[in-house]
């Protein structure tokens, strides 16, 4: 990884754009080269340094916030059909009445709707039943999209007709999700990276179920496992983590074993 552009963001912006990983750095370097018709990357970095603008949308590149509802859909699908359900009936079982959930990195909202939709389903008007689910991002733009809840025609292709019509409100080719989806979602800036070790909002963590999928693959190996650390500390006993497909053998790797094959869904060994 270029020093010289390392150095200009710790310099600037106080970021340190050497903890991502430096293959998907070095091609987001690129890209704006010749998006940009800069001839190099010193020339690049010079062109950086005069344009704000410019800064700004390189480090949004770097801050990935891509997401769409029902993303992975096999994990999604073990989620709906084998884990939610028995962790709903344990619950029921205890004298814990409440699924804490944490959506980590949860972009603009998205995932953490559809996890809301699954569980809204499965424990229906049950007043013995409660969730609470965190969504967090260190971006505070996607934390606001997601508060709003509020999608293009595009955004909720992955949703059913009846999920649509059940948890949206139409207008136009927009979707409001509405105020009974998000009463038990609390959304908040948090990164991943900070001193802190779980969302202040949740105040002490113990999650039954904490979501950090298609991130991990952007940071090296030494920030993935703080990362790591981070939620680990912060699971339920039995508490399982929910990864992206192409995360699966960095978790592999760790002290996380999958308990279904292929699905993501991974507890500590």
């Amino acid at each position: 990884m270029n020093r010289n552009i390392v150095k200009l963001f710790m310099d600037r912006y106080g970021m340190d754009i050497s903890i991502f990983n430096e293959s998907f750095v070095n091609k987001t370097i690129l890209q704006r080269i010749n998006l940009t018709g800069c001839l190099d990357i010193e020339d690049y970095i010079h062109y950086i340094t005069e344009n704000e603008k410019e800064a700004a949308l390189f480090i949004g590149l770097l801050q990935v916030s891509y997401s769409e509802f029902f993303r992975n859909p096999l994990s999604f699908s073990v989620l709906e059909n084998i884990v939610l359900p028995e962790l709903v009936s344990s619950k029921r079982n205890n004298k814990s009445k409440e699924i804490r959930i944490w959506s980590a990195a949860c972009a603009g909202g998205h995932e953490t709707y559809s996890l809301a939709i699954i569980l809204e389903k499965l424990i229906g008007q049950n007043d013995k039943m409660s969730y609470r689910i965190f969504g967090t991002d260190q971006d505070e733009k996607q934390i606001s999209k997601a508060r709003l809840g509020e999608y293009n025609k595009e955004s909720v292709g992955n949703l059913t007709q009846k999920q649509l019509e059940q948890w949206f409100v139409r207008s136009g080719n927009s979707y409001s999700v509405i105020p009974e989806l998000k009463k038990s979602i609390k959304f908040s800036v948090f990164d991943l990276l900070s001193k802190h070790g779980c969302p202040p909002e949740s105040i002490y963590g113990d999650f039954d179920l904490v979501m950090c999928a298609n991130i991990l693959f952007y940071y090296k190996p030494v920030y993935q496992k703080r990362i790591m650390d981070k939620i680990s500390d912060s699971l339920a006993e039995d508490g399982l983590l929910i990864t992206g497909e192409a995360e699966r053998e960095i978790l592999k790797a760790s002290k996380f074993k999958e308990i279904y094959p292929q699905s993501g869904i991974f507890r500590k060994k």
